[in-house]
């Protein structure tokens, strides 16, 4: 049959349609979480700087919120690695360096703890800053 694996010629034509309405919307996600990824990092940044100064606010609530935003960062980046695999996406090849940057930081952030006894929160804290800057930095140059 036409299309093959026994489709119709109707289903073999709309099956490239919903795949550019799947990537499309991947698309619209990767934008507007990109701002999730910023306001979450830039957030979390404050929130652990504020725990380094503040002893008293040393609880594991600037810990969840770091997590929480680097996580959002990984979706970001494994969204945006989807969208570069598809042929009919092209992007500049410096935002795709703010994502590889921004997921080596989560990465060395995390490799740096055990180094950084009694300055956890600072180290997490410039590392949540510096994820809101790169951040910014990849959502104005798409």
């Amino acid at each position: 049959m036409p299309g093959g694996r026994g489709a119709t010629p109707r289903q073999a034509r709309r099956e490239p349609q919903q795949e550019g309405r799947l990537i499309d919307a991947l698309l619209e996600f990767h934008k507007g979480w990109a701002w999730v990824v910023i306001v979450a990092n830039g957030l979390a940044g404050v929130l652990a700087l504020a725990a380094w100064r503040v002893p008293r606010l040393r609880s594991r609530w600037w810990v969840i919120a770091t997590a929480l935003a680097e996580v959002a960062l990984l979706i970001q980046v494994t969204t945006g690695a989807v969208l570069v695999s598809d042929e009919t996406i092209t992007t500049p090849r410096i935002h795709m360096f703010y994502g590889f940057v921004g997921f080596a930081t989560v990465g060395l952030a995390y490799s740096s703890r055990d180094s950084m006894r009694g300055r956890l929160e600072m180290l997490y804290g410039l590392a949540g800053l510096f994820l809101m800057g790169i951040g910014i930095r990849a959502a104005i140059t798409r």
